[in-house]
């Protein structure tokens, strides 16, 4: 159940971030922890859906919101980013999660998508010359982007792995104080 209202968290932060104004520190999103605890709760068929979900809000913001015809084809390296991100969730949280390993993925996952997004762009538009000058123009001009990703990984991340451990411990020392009162 968690992992689906971490989905619902994740594209309902996304469109309201493409339909209202916004200063530039404010632009991140919950799809990137999203993914990763996707990944570490749920099987590999139960993948599909947020995969799709994620898919069809790409298409609703491409065309309804931002007016732009939909190209699917500029969409393949955000598409395989998603199933990476769950699958780093699997590989890195599913067995043990601890804080090192929530903090590797919240590191990786924003950085994985910020490289394979940018190298896109830059390979794949006319925004940035295909020079190595190109690719770092690319990559700077990112980097506010992918600052906000960080933090909004890292806090989606924490919030979702971390709750439940708080849970459990408060649910037990809570318990041990009552016992101790009888």
């Amino acid at each position: 159940m968690g992992a689906y209202l971490f989905l619902l968290i994740a594209v309902l932060s996304r469109l309201m971030l493409a339909a209202t104004p916004h200063p530039e520190w404010f632009n991140f999103t919950a799809v990137g922890g999203m993914l990763l605890y996707f990944g570490a709760r749920r099987s590999w068929r139960e993948m599909l859906a947020p995969l799709a979900v994620l898919m069809a809000a790409d298409y609703f913001l491409t065309v309804s919101v931002y007016h732009y015809g939909f190209q699917w084809a500029s969409y393949i390296p955000t598409w395989t980013w998603y199933v990476a991100a769950m699958v780093l969730g699997q590989i890195l949280l599913r067995s043990k999660t601890t804080l090192a390993r929530v903090a590797a993925g919240a590191l990786l996952g924003p950085t994985s998508f910020f490289l394979i997004s940018n190298y896109a762009v830059w390979a794949g538009g006319a925004m940035y010359p295909r020079t190595l000058g190109g690719l770092g123009a690319c990559l700077v001009a990112a980097l506010p982007f992918y600052r906000n990703d960080l933090i909004a990984t890292a806090l989606v991340a924490g919030v979702a792995f971390g709750a439940p451990v708080l849970v459990r411990r408060f649910n037990t020392s809570h318990a041990a104080v009552a016992e101790a009162g009888h």
